[in-house]
């Protein structure tokens, strides 16, 4: 036997629903930082070692996600080639 049950919600109805908390607070400071940050004139190097702190496994989930797209790249270019 199945079942199906369509719910018509809102996301915020539906983590409300689910009992999640309420994300907003700590999104809105995240935004008012990064803006900060830009207005300051941000430079590559800010914004890796930004990603390093932020990424899983810290700078090895950076090195990983560089050699993926790296490896996209050079795959896309022998293709064109």
């Amino acid at each position: 036997m199945k079942f199906n049950i369509d719910v018509d919600c809102t996301p915020e109805e539906l983590r409300r629903l689910m009992g999640l908390p309420d994300l907003t607070p700590v999104h809105d400071a995240y935004l008012a930082k990064m803006t900060a940050s830009i207005d300051k004139g941000v430079t590559p190097e800010v914004v890796e070692q930004m990603m390093r702190t932020w990424m899983p496994m810290g700078g090895q989930g950076i090195d990983f996600m560089r050699d993926l797209v790296g490896s996209l790249g050079a795959g896309a270019a022998k293709k064109k080639g």
